[in-house]
């Protein structure tokens, strides 16, 4: 394979003492933590269309990065190229998956028929770049917003000629993602939502992206493909308010029309922050509800009112990650993809193997921090002491539904008042710190 990125090796662990900027410094595939490799823990993978088709533009100016495998060439061969630059760095990064918008990889035809050709063509050289490389696809998706047909909306829009586009383009990219392996496949509400309920019906938008939702099952097991389907939550932009909001939102939409049996989440952590919620928080209602899939790895600015899409490298973040998803039970089809692109000022090559050199070493050492304590297992032991009277006998009453508000109120009169226990939040908080050294 043509080697597009010729002065850049493959990236190497050299320890913490390293001074190399293009080495890892705690990312090493092949160590262990609670009797499992690194890679195994982390399923790391590459996004392809901030890495690979992101050109740095912002609300205020056009973009800054220009690839040169994509000039001179018209925009097939551009993609080709662009291809298979993003399996040379994949290799040379050292990941094991990588994902997709259907869009992404093939430019958008004139026609639905144009584009799925197109589509096919770049497929059959991703199939055959991931025999050659080993890389394999964590999950894909298919872009229902960036089209000004999806202006109002996918599933959602009020024309339903555009839902029936919408549904045209899932089954396809469903049927590409089986054809590659993937893992997964995401559905991201993109434009599912509203700029105002003056031009809108939203019980009649949530009932259709229900019913978009249950053909996409119904077609999943009409084809056999086994991956699994998850809902990202993201609260707002590019609408003012989108169905998909946070996790406690994407549950509840799940369960009152009866697909959360087919459906997980993606969470993201700079749709968290958005949320005005951690990333953290998420992953611990996901978790915590059987709904946690895989990790959109990035992170936020609490200064700025977008989307950043920054490379993680905030320490405490990946510990308290890697420590929900370790006591989860760990990833099992999904993984942490670098959904995170590099800086408007970031223009070279290079600056893509800093970026993810950097948010692998940060979970990385997320990782080892977290897998310790788990394994102490201090924190667990406070939080179990602190609600110890719930496995007492009047406790468990109450969980199991056996007394009512006249048995409790006699129990209260009987045991006077309760006395309050300190929450320790300041002693945890150095404990953790004991930890992130």
């Amino acid at each position: 394979m043509r080697e597009f990125l010729k002065t850049l090796k493959k990236i190497r662990h050299e320890g913490p003492d390293s001074k190399n900027p293009l080495a890892f410094k705690h990312y090493n595939p092949n160590e262990k933590a609670l009797g499992k490799s690194m890679a195994d823990h982390l399923r790391f993978a590459v996004c392809f269309w901030h890495s690979f088709k992101g050109t740095g533009v912002d609300p205020f100016g056009p973009g800054t990065i220009i690839r040169a495998w994509e000039q001179g060439v018209d925009e097939m061969k551009a993609a080709e190229r662009t291809l298979r630059v993003a399996f040379e760095f994949f290799t040379k990064l050292g990941v094991r998956f990588w994902c997709f918008h259907d869009r992404d990889i093939a430019p958008e035809g004139q026609t639905l028929a144009e584009s799925n050709k197109r589509l096919d063509h770049m497929v059959a050289l991703a199939k055959k770049l991931q025999s050659d490389t080993g890389v394999k696809l964590l999950w894909g998706t298919a872009n229902l917003f960036a089209n000004r047909r999806y202006m109002s909306g996918a599933s959602t829009n009020p024309d339903p000629r555009v839902f029936a586009y919408a549904a045209a383009q899932v089954k396809k990219a469903m049927e590409v993602t089986q054809e590659l392996g993937g893992q997964g496949y995401v559905f991201w509400g993109g434009r599912e939502g509203y700029e105002t309920l003056l031009n809108t019906n939203m019980k009649r938008e949530l009932d259709h992206m229900a019913r978009f939702l249950r053909m996409a099952v119904d077609y999943r097991k009409a084809i056999g493909f086994k991956g699994q389907f998850m809902i990202e939550p993201k609260p707002k932009e590019p609408t003012k308010h989108q169905y998909d909001f946070d996790a406690a939102a994407c549950h509840a939409f799940l369960l009152k029309n009866d697909l959360a049996g087919d459906f997980k989440l993606n969470i993201e952590a700079n749709h968290a922050t958005l949320a005005t919620h951690t990333f953290h928080h998420e992953l611990q209602y996901a978790a915590d509800n059987a709904l946690l899939a895989s990790i959109d790895a990035n992170r936020g600015d609490l200064l700025l009112g977008w989307d950043t899409d920054q490379f993680p490298v905030d320490l405490y973040d990946t510990v308290y990650a890697m420590y929900i998803v370790l006591r989860a039970g760990g990833f099992k089809t999904g993984g942490l993809n670098f959904d995170a692109k590099v800086r408007r000022q970031s223009i070279d090559p290079e600056d893509l193997f800093h970026a993810h050199i950097g948010g692998m070493d940060a979970f990385a050492r997320g990782l080892k921090i977290a897998a310790k304590m788990v394994k102490d297992g201090r924190f667990q032991a406070f939080v179990d002491q602190r609600y110890a009277g719930w496995s007492g006998a009047m406790g468990q009453k109450i969980e199991k539904g056996r007394v009512g508000l006249k048995e409790l109120e006699a129990y209260a009169l009987k045991q006077g008042e309760p006395g309050p226990r300190s929450g320790r939040q300041e002693l945890l908080e150095n404990m953790l710190n004991e930890y992130i050294r």
